[in-house]
């Protein structure tokens, strides 16, 4: 099933409508759909180098407003008046991530909100399930908006410059190394963010500063693999 809908995303890549259907690939992954739109994006830059940061942007549009999807399906859709899951967040849970995962999620907005979304934007992690998790803890909008602007423009934007840069044979790396990389990078920026409120008088000691820093690394990994879905477990060897 994954493969099929793996070969279908790429098919896109030879189509006039390449960057409409990587336009809404990029606004449903945000919110349900099990592929990350890098497959479609890697394929349509390699096409044409020259418009690698055009597709980018569409990417990131996409990705942002159905971002805001998924918010809305938390923060509207999840639960019943009476407080009980509503239909949509029942098929959720038995089809798309557990419940246990989605809790975890939510004791990590209680801690860390933007630096989780940021988190789950640039790196591997599923980013419908924090989406919609958001919108169901009610984190505040706008900065979970900002935050997916900077986490999924810094992916789109770095995928699109090295194909732009660097051309086909970039693809090897960005397909063996640059989940790894993006996950190393944000580390590091909630490490230098944490030891920054250390220095200039956060009220944390530089011990609780950096185990924070890495308890939502360790914490946001363990939903992930909790979570166990086949979207980001497709690599892009066939394209």
């Amino acid at each position: 099933m994954i493969k099929k809908l793996y070969n279908w995303v790429l098919s896109w890549s030879d189509s006039r409508w390449g960057w409409l259907a990587l336009l809404f690939i990029a606004l449903f992954e945000a919110s349900w759909f099990p592929l990350p739109p890098d497959i479609l994006l890697i394929a349509l830059c390699l096409g044409m180098p020259k418009k690698s940061f055009r597709f980018a942007t569409i990417c990131l549009i996409g990705s942002i407003v159905g971002a805001a999807l998924g918010y809305g399906i938390g923060h509207f859709l999840w639960v019943t008046p009476s407080g009980d899951p509503t239909a949509i967040a029942t098929f959720f849970y038995d089809h798309v991530f557990s419940v246990e995962s989605f809790n975890n999620v939510g004791s990590l907005y209680d801690r860390f909100n933007f630096w989780i979304v940021f988190t789950a934007g640039f790196t591997p992690l599923p980013f419908k399930l924090f989406t919609i998790a958001g919108g169901m803890f009610s984190i505040n909008f706008v900065m979970f908006i900002i935050a997916s602007i900077v986490a999924r423009g810094m992916r789109f934007f770095l995928i699109g410059w090295l194909i732009w840069r660097y051309g086909a044979p970039i693809k090897v790396f960005i397909d063996k190394y640059f989940n790894l990389l993006a996950t190393l990078l944000a580390a590091m920026l909630i490490g230098f963010t944490a030891l920054a409120f250390w220095l200039f008088g956060s009220g944390d000691s530089g011990e609780t500063a950096t185990a924070k820093s890495t308890q939502m690394v360790e914490s946001a990994e363990s939903a992930e693999s909790e979570d166990n879905e086949t979207e980001y477990n497709v690599t892009i060897e066939n394209l």
